[in-house]
């Protein structure tokens, strides 16, 4: 059975990206984390692009033996000129949480119109293998509305804030099987257990 851990001690995270493997890999495979293989150091993620981050992470547990696996992912808002993008999950700085982190976003959009507050999810997943074997990343993308007010207790993050039109939701709103079919991490989820389905 395949081994792959996840580099990442996200609860929320690595309970999604679970979900999203055992939907679409077609081999045998089990989960672990960070945590799991007792790997306790913070990895600094110091990469200029969501790929870059999720290399780094994955060569992680890749340097000591397993599969290793990481997505770095983030909203890029286009009034913003993409921020926070690699910067999501610490835009409010040192001790950053969601909560504090929706609220700088809100606070940065007060002024922009509903028409302008237009914004991207963007997911990258990579797999590092311990053998040599070529690295690779996969991409997904959602895009949608930053309201100006939270939606939903669902998901983490910005969710509750990142209005997808074509449902009428917030990803804080909808159900995990509906948000797995079109987020970013769903999609690049998707075509991840596709590439590695097929190289293993």
């Amino acid at each position: 059975m395949l081994k792959i851990v996840l580099a990442s001690r996200n609860k929320k995270k690595i309970k999604e990206l679970k979900e999203l493997l055992s939907a679409y890999m077609k081999v045998p495979f089990e989960i672990l984390s960070l945590d799991d293989i007792g790997f306790e150091e913070e990895i600094v993620e110091d990469g200029d692009s969501f790929e870059a981050n999720s290399i780094i992470k994955a060569s992680v547990p890749a340097s000591l033996g397993y599969i290793g696996v990481a997505d770095d992912s983030g909203l890029t808002v286009d009034a913003l000129d993409g921020a926070p993008g690699i910067y999501s999950a610490r835009y409010s700085g040192e001790g950053a949480t969601d909560e504090k982190n929706n609220t700088k976003l809100l606070c940065e959009l007060k002024n922009i119109e509903k028409e302008n507050r237009t914004a991207s999810f963007l997911c990258a997943v990579s797999c590092v293998f311990p053998d040599g074997t070529p690295s690779f990343t996969t991409i997904g993308k959602c895009d949608g509305i930053i309201l100006d007010s939270p939606r939903g207790d669902g998901g983490f993050g910005y969710d509750p804030l990142f209005y997808y039109p074509e449902y009428e939701k917030t990803f804080g709103e909808m159900t995990a099987d509906e948000k797995n079919l079109i987020s970013h991490r769903g999609a690049a989820m998707r075509a991840f257990a596709e590439k590695l389905s097929q190289l293993v």
